[in-house]
């Protein structure tokens, strides 16, 4: 099957509904045999009109549809819109916001909110630890508007008007010249940096950090080297620079695209941008949306579970 290169290319190929199905049928089984979601029999009719596969199986639910056991189930958007937004989000620098998404596809706002997000659920990084190859720089950053400018009746109370107060907080784990990885935290304490950096970072690898004394007293061991910020940004091998340029991709999506992101939706916006990093190299555009879409089964994210995600505590 003859692949789109460009975005124009993956509209034209996306408009025609059998391109779709013969494309996420790669996608979900590497043999190309469709199998039923529900008993895994592969005895199957295709009902070419209403776009269903009809399975033989001792169970209720004998028909079904190629987004059946994927996050685009029970969605009524067709599949020629859904790739072409997955094609949207995987391969723009700076994300898309939904009102452009909407725009381009034809559907409500909330709607492509609501695509966008589970697209992102697809973006998760389940990889291994990084540390094995190299260095890996350790930051954090702050991500929010400056208390200074809230109103009074919305400023977090205690807090210095110059301060990071208030803000969520983001720490990246970057191996250079690898991938990063990358998730919110609720503080910068042992207790919470410890349980991050043991299940994303290898026991025992060589690790850069700024002067925050926290990393000098974590129970997994590290070989580390600080760089003091105070007194300079560069000392021979020894800087933070990579996970810095990563900071700046992540503030220039949220600050220049998605304006305002709720705290308990910052871990999404932050596995979009990681996603896109670690697809960086040695990847055209298709090879970045056919990742994005390798991750598309087994999941789902309701409207309801999205609006009700809790908080970070």
């Amino acid at each position: 099957m003859e692949t789109p290169k460009t975005l124009l290319e993956a509209i034209t190929f996306f408009s025609d509904y059998e391109n779709c199905r013969q494309f996420m049928i790669s996608v979900r089984w590497a043999d190309g045999v469709v199998r039923c979601p529900y008993c895994d029999a592969t005895k199957l009719t295709y009902l070419e009109k209403a776009r269903v596969y009809r399975c033989y199986g001792a169970h209720s639910k004998q028909k079904f549809s190629l987004k059946v056991g994927t996050i685009f189930e029970d969605s009524a958007i067709g599949l020629e819109k859904w790739l072409p937004a997955a094609w949207l989000i995987s391969n723009c620098k700076n994300g898309i916001s939904s009102y452009e998404l909407a725009r381009a596809l034809g559907v409500t706002q909330k709607s492509a909110w609501h695509m966008l997000h589970r697209l992102r659920e697809a973006m998760t990084d389940e990889t291994g630890k990084v540390g094995g190859n190299g260095p890996v720089e350790c930051d954090e950053t702050f991500v929010g508007g400056k208390v200074k400018n809230m109103h009074k009746s919305k400023r977090p109370k205690g807090v210095s008007l110059h301060g990071g107060g208030g803000k969520a907080i983001v720490m990246g784990m970057l191996e250079r010249g690898g991938r990063i990885k990358a998730k919110v935290i609720s503080g910068r304490t042992k207790q919470q940096l410890n349980p991050v950096m043991s299940e994303n970072v290898e026991a025992g690898s060589h690790i850069i950090t700024d002067e925050l004394t926290t990393y000098g007293f974590l129970e997994t061991p590290y070989n580390r080297e600080v760089i003091n910020h105070a007194l300079e940004y560069v000392n021979g091998h020894i800087h933070t620079n990579g996970v810095e340029n990563f900071w700046s991709c992540l503030k220039r999506s949220l600050g220049g695209t998605y304006i305002a992101v709720e705290p308990f939706h910052l871990d999404a916006y932050v596995s979009e941008q990681v996603f896109r990093y670690n697809n960086r190299k040695d990847a055209d555009d298709f090879t970045r949306f056919s990742a994005c879409l390798m991750g598309i089964q087994g999941k789902r994210l309701t409207y309801k579970a999205l609006t009700q995600r809790p908080g970070v505590v």
